[in-house]
Formats: structure tokens, C-alpha cells, sequence
């Protein structure tokens, strides 16, 4: 980077603050990771110079024989990592993709059906801040108040008052199996389609070790990072293509157009126009990474930290939403313990622990301020850390949690982590 330094070094000098940060820093966000060096290489090579409008063999502009190489590459990766018999690789992100799959799929005003945002949804799954809930009519299920668990009852109920035209199946901070079978008979049986966002779920879905959205889900969206660990974006996939059930006809030949032509019709010229080529190649890097067996094993160690994050603070009296975890992510109730989410998080910060600050079910707090945190084990896995090294990070949350107000506590536990990250760099 001696070019950024030189041409700008005020920007230089935030990215490596940034990257001081990430190095010293416990990052426990569940829907962050650490790319590979191949991965950060392709997202910051020369293709981001090349605008390629359209898709491969159908571009707007000319000189485009190697993205479309790039682009073809990805796509092929990607239906033989999930496999799928389409991918669109083009979204810039897992909320764009929500919005292609929406807008290929839906007319404005339909009903669309997701988990309420603060039983673990997402904003784009209805909430009424998003284009979701903005644009179409939505309706929410739930979680069970006795277990965490999704309340299938609710949902049916839900479903059959409201007869929405898409259930969409996935969330944000819910930590269990998301039993696509369960949601796709509830579905058939009020003539829904069935969205599976699986953004946080890919990496595990990926590597075999998560149940697979096919065939039960008509469509299924993703952002790339996350368990994925690829850059930051998203993707578009389908099982089986099928014929689109609006009766769209394609212009010249007169026949009905298949969903994967409406889908990439969506993506662009429908929300988008040039696609990143860049970061498409990155994400081409992520897919080839995610199907070695390596990957596996990186999964396999996701879990396995998560289960262990999830015993030591359950022995440390805290309260897990649904008890435990399926995923990569425990959710923390801290009323027991008499602070804040809000109040959590900016303590662990000052820590040099990064979490985020979460809604639990049926939350008393704004979502400003929450009853809760969301832990995750990806990026602490993704340096190397292991199961010692959580219950090694548990009492440190714990410690602060309890002494969120002592500022020699903090500054004891800060120089703690310090120490803890540098036995695991990020990037050597």
C-alpha cells in the first residue's frame, strides 16, 4: 500500500487503524469473518475497473471476454457448492439479493411472511424501516416465549389469515436448525412460494453440516461473507428452475419465461446496473475455498467453539435464547444480569471485545438499548482460536459484564485480549 501512502495518506492511515483494530481486537459479531489473502487480492485487483452491464455473452459494452470468464467461473462454483441449477452471482449484498428475489417474484402490495425482527428476522424479511415493508404488505411469526423455538403453530395461523405470496424462511439471531421441510408444507398448503434466506447459514450449509434449503425452498438467497468467508455480497440460487407462474412471456419466441430469466431480469437491469466484477472474482476465490476440504474442517470448528461458548455461559448463569445453539451464534439474555445490551457492548468494546447489542423475544427494551447480545465463533475460529481459547474469552466477557463500570477491570482485560490476539494473527 506505499502507493496509498503517498497519494493519500490520510486514508492510509484509517485502513491501518482499522487493521490495527481487527489484529488487537476479539471480533464476536456473527456476521463477520477474515477473507483469505487470495480473496482480498481478487476484490482489489484490476477488474474493478472494467463496467460490464448485463450478463456473460449478453454484455452492454464490449471488451468484456475475461470478466464474463470471471463471472461464468463463479457461477459454476457456486451451483456446485450448494448444488443448485442456477446462481446469480451479481447482488452487491444478502439484502439486494433479498430485494431481486422480491422484485422478480412479487408484484407491490403482495403479502410477503417473515420472522418478526425482534424474534431474530431481518429487516428485509418486512420490517417497515425496509424496502420489504415499504413495498409490500407484510406479516410476522414467531418464537415460541417457552423455548426460543420457531412456533410453527403461529405460523400456520399466520399464514392462513393473511395467504401470503412468499414465506421467508431464515434469520438473523436465531441459533437453531431451520427446518426447511416443516416451513415448505405450511407453505404449499396457502399456495406460498418458500424464500430461504440462508445468509448466515451458508458457510455451514456449504460444508454439509446444516440442513440444505433444496429441495424444499423455491428460492434461496445469501450474502457471501459471513460463514462463507468469502467478500462482502451476495448471491441468488435456485435447486430446479421452473417455469414462472404469471405466465410471462419471453418477447420474441412467445414461450413462457423460466424464473431464472426473471430473477436475472430483476437483478438487471431491475435494481442494478454494472455488476463488481471484482468482487465477483472474490467471490469466485471464496467458492473454490469452500469446497476444499479444508473448509470443512474450519465448519466442523465453527460449531464445535459455538457449543462451547454456549456451555460456559450457560455454567456461568447466563440465559441462552432456546437454551443452546444448532449455528455459529448464541444469543444472551442479560436481564438476569442487570445490564443493558447497549450497556454490554460498549463496555466489551472499551475491552477490545467486539459483540453487538441484540433484541431478544418478546423484549421489554428499544432496539436501541435491547436485553441482549449475539455472540458468534467465525472470525475468532477463522484466526485459529479453539475451545480452550472460548472459555478463555467467556471469563473475559463475564468478567466485564459483571464489572461493566470499573475502569481497571476493563483496562486489565483489554491488555488480556491484546496478548490473547497476538498468539492468533489474523494475517501473517
Amino acid at each position: 500500500m506505499s502507493q496509498l501512502k503517498k497519494e493519500d495518506n490520510e486514508i492510509f492511515k484509517i485502513i491501518n487503524s482499522e487493521f490495527d483494530r481487527q489484529t488487537d481486537f476479539l471480533e464476536l459479531i456473527a456476521s463477520e469473518n477474515f477473507t483469505s489473502k487470495a480473496v482480498l487480492e481478487a476484490a482489489g485487483s484490476v477488474l474493478t475497473n472494467k463496467y460490464a452491464e448485463g450478463y456473460p455473452g449478453k454484455r452492454y459494452y464490449g471488451g468484456c471476454i475475461h470478466v464474463d470468464e470471471a463471472e461464468n467461473l463463479a457461477i459454476d462454483r457456486a451451483k456446485q457448492l450448494f448444488k443448485a441449477e442456477y446462481a446469480n452471482v451479481q447482488p452487491h449484498s444478502g439484502s439486494s439479493a433479498n430485494m431481486g428475489v422480491f422484485l422478480g417474484m412479487l408484484n407491490p402490495g403482495d403479502c410477503i411472511m417473515g420472522l418478526d425482527l425482534s424474534h431474530g428476522g431481518h429487516l428485509t424479511h418486512g420490517s417497515k424501516v425496509s424496502f420489504s415493508g415499504k413495498l409490500y404488505n407484510a406479516a410476522t411469526f414467531h418464537v415460541k416465549k417457552e423455548d426460543g423455538l420457531i412456533d410453527f403453530d403461529d405460523l400456520l395461523k399466520e399464514a392462513r389469515k393473511h395467504k401470503p405470496k412468499i414465506i421467508i424462511c431464515g434469520a438473523s439471531a436465531y441459533p437453531r436448525i431451520v427446518e426447511f421441510q416443516r416451513f415448505r408444507e405450511i407453505a404449499d398448503e396457502v399456495g406460498a412460494f418458500l424464500h430461504g434466506d440462508i445468509c448466515h447459514n451458508s458457510g455451514l450449509i456449504a460444508a454439509e453440516m446444516h440442513p440444505s434449503p433444496f429441495p424444499h425452498c423455491h428460492v434461496v438467497s445469501t450474502s457471501t461473507h459471513k460463514t462463507l468467508r468469502g467478500p462482502r455480497g451476495g448471491i441468488i440460487l435456485m435447486g430446479k428452475d421452473f417455469e414462472n407462474p404469471y405466465g410471462i412471456v419471453a418477447p420474441k419466441s412467445g414461450r413462457t419465461k423460466m424464473m431464472s430469466e426473471i430473477l436475472d431480469g430483476a437483478v438487471m437491469p431491475g435494481i442494478q446496473g454494472g455488476p463488481l466484477m471484482h468482487i465477483i472474482a472474490a467471490k469466485a476465490v471464496a467458492f473454490k475455498e469452500a469446497l476444499s476440504p479444508d473448509f470443512k474442517v474450519y465448519i466442523k470448528q465453527v460449531l464445535d467453539n459455538a457449543k462451547c461458548f454456549a456451555e460456559e455461559f450457560k455454567n456461568r448463569g447466563y440465559n441462552l435464547i432456546s437454551g443452546g445453539t444448532d449455528t455459529h451464534l448464541v444469543l444472551l439474555d442479560l436481564q438476569n444480569k442487570s445490564i443493558s445490551g447497549k450497556q454490554a457492548e460498549y463496555a466489551l468494546d472499551e475491552a477490545g471485545i467486539t459483540v453487538n447489542k441484540n433484541m431478544v423475544p418478546f423484549d421489554p427494551k428499544s432496539p436501541f438499548v435491547t436485553s441482549g447480545i449475539r455472540v458468534g465463533s467465525p472470525a475468532l475460529t477463522t484466526r485459529g482460536m479453539g475451545t480452550n481459547e472460548v472459555k478463555k474469552v467467556v471469563e473475559l466477557i463475564d468478567k466485564i459484564v459483571m464489572n461493566s463500570e470499573d475502569k481497571p477491570i476493563i483496562d486489565s482485560v483489554r491488555s488480556e485480549v491484546k496478548e490473547l490476539c497476538k498468539s492468533f494473527p489474523i494475517y501473517d
